[in-house]
């Protein structure tokens, strides 16, 4: 297994520094890569984008949820390789555990969180995030990603693997706050407004990687046209 999960970090560094990655911010600029001096927040993103954030974002001070699920192992093992600190659990399997982590980690650390992992719905956010947003006062920031060129599994989620030096865009979406004394009802209401903000922020990274050009207009925050790594 050590000798998988070395190759599989290898060739994942080796294909993700090629690919020509720039960011874009909808308002204040939280890209995550950057150390430092942007606040504490909790990152969503799609499950089929998971791989750019594994490599691009991988710092001890993340903490990324894996399910506890049999394929999830390899994807812990790939990402605490890479340098992030892991949370092993999802709504199945180890979430209250999971849950007590986060919590903790929270207190000081970012947190990256795939909330349609690990087995979907594709794209349906699910309640859990709303509500560590609450319990922990972080805001959520919705992560869009696009490749211009990827192959596409025949999963669940249609896992998403770039091409070697294509185009790779990251949205990030306004900061949304979920307040702490939130209801049960309102867990559904914050629910959709992050789900639609993931949508649109995975929509427009989604168009302008496909198109090849540089957006027609400008976004306020930092635009990073350097390669990955």
């Amino acid at each position: 297994m050590k000798a998988l999960v070395s190759t599989a970090a290898v060739g994942l560094r080796g294909l993700l520094r090629t690919l020509r990655y720039s960011f874009y911010a909808q308002g204040a600029n939280v890209e995550p890569s950057q150390p430092g001096g942007t606040g504490r927040y909790i990152y969503a993103l799609w499950h089929e984008y998971l791989l750019l954030p594994m490599f691009r974002y991988a710092r001890p001070d993340f903490h990324v949820l894996i399910s506890q699920h049999a394929d999830g192992q390899l994807v812990a093992d790939v990402c605490r390789r890479l340098g992030f600190s892991v949370v092993r659990g999802s709504s199945t399997r180890g979430g209250a555990a999971a849950v007590r982590e986060l919590l903790r980690a929270g207190r000081m650390a970012q947190l990256i969180l795939i909330p349609d992992g690990p087995r979907g719905p594709r794209r349906q956010i699910k309640p859990g995030l709303i509500y560590l947003a609450a319990r922990t006062g972080l805001p959520i920031v919705p992560v869009g990603i696009g490749y211009a060129r990827c192959w596409r599994f025949r999963s669940w989620d249609r896992f998403a693997l770039p091409y070697p030096w294509t185009r790779a865009i990251c949205v990030t979406g306004e900061p949304l706050v979920v307040p702490p004394e939130v209801e049960r009802e309102g867990l559904e209401v914050y629910r959709l407004k992050a789900e639609q903000a993931l949508d649109a922020a995975t929509a427009l990274a989604e168009k302008w990687a496909a198109e090849r050009v540089m957006p027609p207009v400008a976004i306020p925050g930092r635009a990073d046209a350097k390669k990955a790594g």
